[in-house]
């Protein structure tokens, strides 16, 4: 029941946050065939809380046909967490759980290819799971409206704004994988959510014809 809360939680969110952004139509041109998605790569989206991460996932997965996955959602589902953080009021997640489920030939598989992974952390998975890592930043003053329409308590509030001023994010991307992987993106309005979309749709098509 917990759980289900949680998610009814989280799924409004993402309905306000949409609401917020007013989505543009996005033409369906990009449909990976199924030969296609034997190609694809593996993206990253990361971020602070709140830059939009999970809505770009869900879009690029429902218009590529690749899978979505959703670390956090997946951490809950299968309990890999290591303890309860009291002060902070959150799991501690188990890192090498979640990576042996992703790495689980007989389960996920994440090396077959064709996942995009979201998440707020990027230093903890191996190098070789992802082609490209995406970088989502926010301007401080959207950031922070965002996270109090979630009802995030002040102390999260500003740790994760100051998270996003000392550009923690990027910083731990660009320290974990190779530069010419890394992109960094806005992600404050409409236009940078159209942007994002084409850019990353842009490279994954070059990719996969290039394959």
């Amino acid at each position: 029941r917990e759980r289900a809360r949680e998610r009814g939680k989280r799924e409004r969110r993402e309905r306000k946050e949409k609401e917020e952004i007013d989505l543009p139509a996005i033409e369906k041109d990009f449909f990976l065939s199924p030969s296609a998605m034997q190609r694809a790569p593996n993206i990253l989206i990361t971020g602070t809380p709140g830059t939009g991460k999970t809505l770009l996932c869900s879009e690029l997965a429902e218009q590529t046909g690749m899978r979505h996955i959703n670390i956090s959602d997946l951490a809950t589902e299968r309990q890999l967490f290591e303890e309860y953080d009291e002060e902070r009021q959150t799991h501690v997640l188990s890192e090498d759980r979640v990576i042996d489920e992703l790495d689980d030939e007989s389960g996920i598989n994440i090396m077959a290819g064709g996942n995009i992974v979201d998440y707020h952390s990027s230093d903890f998975f191996p190098e070789r799971f992802f082609q490209l890592v995406v970088v989502l930043q926010t301007d401080n003053t959207v950031l922070y409206k965002r996270l109090e329409n979630r009802g995030y308590p002040a102390h999260k509030v500003q740790e994760n704004v100051q998270a996003e001023i000392m550009q923690v994010v990027l910083d731990e991307a660009r320290d974990s994988y190779r530069p010419d992987i890394v992109m960094r993106l806005a992600s404050n309005t409409t236009e940078d959510f159209e942007h994002n979309m084409a850019q990353i749709l842009a490279w994954l098509s070059s990719v996969v014809q290039a394959q």
